[in-house]
């Protein structure tokens, strides 16, 4: 069955392309093994091979051997790859730039993408996204969220919005209507469990 062409980016094929090239361009200066990239996208090693296999084709990204690692990483020296990786920043960016400014802030438990974007993600109709929500379950300053929300912002090219709240209020079966509001439409995990999914 062939997936249905996402919703943030339609001329891609489906979100795993989005969110693969979006974590090669948005992170230039790192080369990632297919293994990696499964990880951190959680897509399927063999599909991360395929699509490598791809952008290497189509002249996107770069690659070399390191023993049996393969590694990949964005080849900035085409002329698409400044338009490209805009076009990724407004579109998948969520994905691949928030995990890496959250994960070294002590006290996230969890945090996930919600809001217009975690609708589009999942394929849900409606306008593109204007802002980025995230909500980070846990104790993590304040202060940490804020600047890691600006630095998000500055690559993203739009506002970002963290909310936190403590874990027993996200872990609790009813009560506040903002967790039931959330649990009950799309979120897109940044970090689970203190780990990046």
């Amino acid at each position: 069955m062939r997936a249905t062409p996402p919703l943030l980016l339609p001329l891609l094929r489906s979100n795993a392309v989005g969110e693969l090239l979006a974590w090669l361009y948005l992170h230039p200066e790192s080369e990632y093994s297919t293994t990696d990239l499964a990880k951190r996208t959680g897509v399927s090693h063999s599909t991360v091979s395929r699509e490598a296999d791809r952008f290497t084709a189509a002249g996107l990204t770069t690659e070399r051997r390191h023993g049996n690692l393969r590694l990949i990483r964005a080849d900035t020296d085409t002329i698409v790859a400044k338009p490209l990786t805009d076009l990724l920043a407004v579109t998948f960016g969520p994905a691949a730039v928030l995990p890496p400014l959250l994960q070294p802030i002590p006290g996230i438990d969890e945090a996930y993408v919600y809001g217009s974007w975690a609708a589009r993600y999942a394929n849900q109709a409606g306008p593109l996204p204007r802002d980025v929500d995230v909500l980070v379950v846990g104790s993590a300053d304040e202060d940490e969220l804020y600047d890691a929300a600006r630095a998000a912002e500055h690559v993203l090219g739009r506002e970002v919005n963290i909310s936190r709240i403590p874990p027993a209020s996200w872990n609790a079966d009813e009560g506040d209507p903002f967790v039931t509001s959330l649990r009950s439409k799309p979120l897109h995990p940044l970090i689970q469990n203190g780990r990046t999914p």
